[in-house]
């Protein structure tokens, strides 16, 4: 199974992906945790250069482009093998946040970035894609606050964010049967206690 977490910035993804990947191993699930843009060397390169603060100047297509190669890195080195020999993976983003943050975020025509996007991944698709959604502007409060990587993501203006957060949320209305919306404006616990909630629930399904 092909599970992912989305959400915009300060919305916990990272922080509650070990905790889950645990748990999943204690009940006897081989579970792979991998993130985007990263999880390969090439894929972390890249990453490098998305995150750099020095990079103000790329264009969106640029960056569009080079998310889509990160990502056709880690989903033929990695993903697909994993998937293939039964194990379960389990990534901090996908090709969703293409969508939101290149497409949605930056206002880029969707058709074209839906259209690199399968290229990319050759089609695969999550079986489980769940949204840690939250108010914007307590996100990136909470994000400076935990003191973690600010990066050039991180660095646009509230009205860019709000846009991504409003596509999110368009996603999980075009495909309902994948998405599961949890609220992460609450206790870390009870968030982590709701994914594992989400999550085995869709693997009996699956079972």
């Amino acid at each position: 199974m092909f599970i992912t977490l989305e959400g915009p910035e300060g919305s916990g993804k990272t922080s509650h992906i070990p905790h889950l990947v645990e748990y999943l191993r204690e009940h006897g699930h081989v579970v792979f945790p991998t993130r985007e843009p990263g999880g390969t060397s090439i894929s972390e390169q890249i990453r490098d250069i998305l995150h750099d603060l020095k990079n103000a100047e790329m264009h969106p297509r640029a960056e569009t482009l080079l998310y889509q190669a990160a990502r056709a890195q880690i989903v033929e080195q990695v993903i697909k093998p994993r998937l293939e020999v039964g194990e379960i993976v389990i990534s901090d983003r996908y090709f969703d946040s293409t969508i939101a943050y290149q497409g949605y975020g930056h206002q880029q025509d969707l058709e074209q970035v839906r259209a690199l996007v399968k290229y990319a991944t050759g089609g695969l698709t999550p079986d489980l894609t769940i949204l840690l959604d939250l108010d914007v502007e307590v996100g990136l409060k909470r994000k400076k606050q935990n003191d973690s990587e600010w990066n050039r993501m991180d660095d646009h203006e509230v009205k860019f964010y709000e846009r991504v957060r409003a596509g999110y949320l368009e996603m999980v209305k075009q495909e309902a049967q994948r998405w599961v919306v949890v609220n992460s404006d609450q206790k870390w616990e009870s968030v982590q206690e709701e994914l594992k909630r989400v999550i085995v629930g869709k693997l009996q399904v699956a079972g």
